[in-house]
């Protein structure tokens, strides 16, 4: 299983709606990031869309990561016929062997069974380009809904992006969760929370902690993940609280993934 950095560990530093720092990282510099913190692995997410980028950075992008021997792994959101085959070809073309897709989009959440006819037909494509395309976990859909669904498909070209707290949005639990959708998962989301109930008592929050200091256990999920062999990759996440100031935030978070990544390495050792 190859290490790597998400997007979203910088979620901040890439830039947040409403709140955008004065240089927003680009897909360079997240990849200076995986390099810099021995990373072998970049998925780029919807935080980032490959899709708005030019051709030239496009192909500069694929020959910095072909030049430094990390994985590049591309994402996207909003599963349409449209954009996953472009997409596909996005991902043919920077050498991404992982196609990683929330489904739903902005004013866009359709059935599982329209989901399934829209995957079924990308799956020519996805094996001419051996690409294997990981459809995450993400708050709507219960996890036996996505497990049917890869069932329905019944392709080695497609599985699970497993995300170690989305699930809690559609109310389950990751105990539930990973036993559910672990003989599927391809790529493994990492990023650790806690749950702490309000001092009137009338409710909790969840809210995202540095990797190792929360209620995620990670030495147990990946040990489950190992029964199957499917999991070819792992990468940080993270929901960083913001502070006072934008610069205070990515501070914090720039801390955040020191800590995660070193804890990520020790596990994995």
């Amino acid at each position: 299983m190859v290490l790597g950095l998400s997007s979203f560990a910088f979620g901040w530093s890439v830039g947040v709606p409403g709140s955008m720092p004065l240089k927003p990282m680009n897909e360079m510099d997240l990849l200076k990031a995986t390099l810099h913190f021995g990373m072998k692995c970049l998925q780029i997410g919807d935080n980032l869309p490959l899709h708005l980028l030019s051709s030239e950075r496009l192909a500069q992008l694929k020959a910095a990561t072909t030049q430094d021997n990390i994985r590049l792994e591309v994402g996207a959101r909003k599963l349409t016929r449209e954009h996953l085959d472009q997409y596909i070809q996005i991902a043919s073309d920077l050498n991404s062997g992982l196609l990683r897709f929330v489904i739903d989009g902005n004013q866009y959440e359709p059935p599982l069974k329209s989901v399934a006819v829209i995957i079924k037909e990308a799956l020519p494509k996805l094996t001419q380009h051996k690409i294997t395309l990981g459809i995450e976990n993400h708050d709507r859909f219960k996890a036996t809904e996505l497990a049917d669904l890869m069932e329905s498909i019944g392709s080695a070209q497609v599985g699970i992006c497993l995300d170690c707290v989305n699930s809690l949005g559609a109310g389950e639990g990751l105990d539930w969760v990973i036993s559910t959708l672990a003989p599927y998962t391809v790529n493994l989301h990492v990023k650790d929370f806690v749950i702490q109930r309000l001092p009137h008592q009338m409710g909790f929050t969840v809210s995202g902690t540095p990797l190792g200091r929360g209620m995620i256990n990670l030495p147990g999920l990946l040990e489950k993940l190992s029964q199957y062999n499917r999991c070819t990759s792992a990468v940080l996440e993270q929901w960083v609280g913001p502070e006072a100031t934008i610069e205070e935030t990515l501070k914090k978070e720039r801390l955040w993934v020191e800590e995660g990544v070193a804890y990520l390495k020790r596990v994995m050792e």
